[in-house]
């Protein structure tokens, strides 16, 4: 199983349309508090439709208490400033997908503390700042899961 950690998200529908994306693909969330919305958020709960039943969504106090409990291997952040193209990634079954907050990204010391190599980034136009977090987990996560040849999921022939 892959595991995708929300750092501090702030906007309801994204996590939403993310728990939805997490009930489809096999995959554990985790949301590093503060969160910018309530769990009961109606806009968490439309965008989520009825998958919220589908996923065991784990909360934390910090990215450290996180780390503490689950004591990742292998752990990439994505970020606008990382040096690593995220498709050139092996992934490997456990690994945890760590994104920033939708105004802010992942703090500086944060990602002062991945090495450069476990820092990933996803193509896009010179003049782009970044992409809604949503839709960077779910390509980030298809990448993954396609790798793991779409690990628990049905492949229609």
């Amino acid at each position: 199983m892959l595991h995708i950690v929300l750092h501090q998200p702030e906007i309801p529908a994204n996590t939403g349309n993310i728990i939805r994306l997490c009930a489809n693909t096999g995959v554990q969330l985790h949301l590093i508090e503060p969160l910018g919305f309530e769990l009961e958020d109606k806009k968490l709960r439309r965008a989520g439709l009825d998958y919220h039943e589908w996923v065991n969504v784990q909360r934390y106090s910090s990215l450290s208490s996180f780390m503490a409990k689950q004591q990742p291997k292998r752990l990439f952040a994505l970020t606008t400033k990382g040096k690593t193209l995220y498709s050139t990634v092996q992934f490997q079954t456990g690994d945890v997908l760590l994104f920033g907050s939708e105004t802010r990204g992942l703090p500086v010391e944060v990602l002062d503390s991945f090495n450069p190599e476990n820092t990933l980034y996803l193509p896009m136009q010179s003049t782009s700042r970044s992409l809604n977090l949503s839709n960077t987990v779910a390509i980030v996560l298809f990448e993954a899961w396609k790798q793991l040849n779409f690990a628990g999921g049905v492949i229609k022939t």
